[in-house]
């Protein structure tokens, strides 16, 4: 597969409003299916929000829920997706990100590494175990949460030792720090050469503003599409080739001296 169409739902989230903020992902499915998607990208808990104290009550099992509404809509829709949820794993629970394959099944599931104090993620929240690379038909994807922006060994490791060419974040970046967000993302493109596709949340969710500015950038850097501080659906292609075509004019990763920084 040469090209990849992707659409990015930037919406605003109701926080703790799972029945209002499903039929919300229902809809923007159908219109991503429309336009031909091969793949629609959801912000971090998008169905939720920041409801963390009632995090236990409102996190599923990975074949429940939320999890099994986002493989029945891939499958009616045939179109790949991802976004962040809140997961049940026994007694803890994660803000984790399935993959769902356009014929419904998970192809992998990413747990977020890095809990944000700053929205006390860590009071109620497991950390993830793992980083996860989804092999799929156009090409290796990883998979990394909000926060997990600011670590650049997460996108290292996904580029030169998974073969990643593709990284995608779901995330909840609030508008007071957009700046930071939009510089993060060129920056993890240009350094590993491939590209990054990135969904926000928009507008007020509890006592956070959302920044909006989802985008996708590819490997040089160069911003594919970007949304802008409003509710919508964008939509663009991208040319998988671009990836090989920059790593081979920059070979960043031959030159790393890993006998030195590891």
């Amino acid at each position: 597969m040469a090209k990849l169409t992707v659409s990015l739902a930037q919406i605003h989230i109701a926080l703790g409003d799972v029945s209002r903020n499903q039929r919300k992902m229902e809809v923007v499915a159908t219109e991503a299916a429309r336009r031909r998607s091969h793949m629609l990208v959801l912000p971090e808990l998008w169905s939720t929000g920041y409801a963390l104290e009632d995090a236990k009550q409102l996190a599923d099992e990975s074949n429940k829920g939320m999890f099994a509404q986002l493989s029945l809509v891939a499958t009616q829709n045939k179109i790949a997706v991802t976004g962040s949820i809140l997961e049940k794993r026994g007694m803890e629970v994660a803000n984790s990100a399935p993959f769902f394959a356009p014929n419904g099944r998970m192809m992998g599931i990413y747990r977020k590494l890095h809990l944000f104090r700053l929205m006390q993620e860590d009071r109620y929240l497991q950390p993830g175990p793992a980083l996860t690379a989804v092999d799929l038909p156009w090409g290796i994807t990883g998979l990394a949460i909000c926060y997990d922006l600011r670590f650049p060994e997460v996108f290292r490791s996904y580029a030169a030792d998974m073969g990643a060419q593709i990284i995608v974040i779901p995330a909840e970046w609030p508008l007071a720090r957009i700046d930071h967000w939009r510089a993060l993302l060129i920056a993890r493109a240009i350094e590993n050469q491939c590209y990054i596709i990135a969904c926000n949340a928009v507008g007020e969710t509890g006592d956070t503003v959302f920044g909006g500015h989802s985008m996708i950038v590819d490997p040089w850097g160069e911003i594919v599409i970007e949304a802008g501080t409003e509710e919508q659906l964008v939509t663009a292609t991208i040319e998988l080739d671009r990836v090989q075509e920059v790593r081979q004019r920059i070979p960043v990763f031959d030159d790393r001296r890993t006998d030195i920084y590891g």
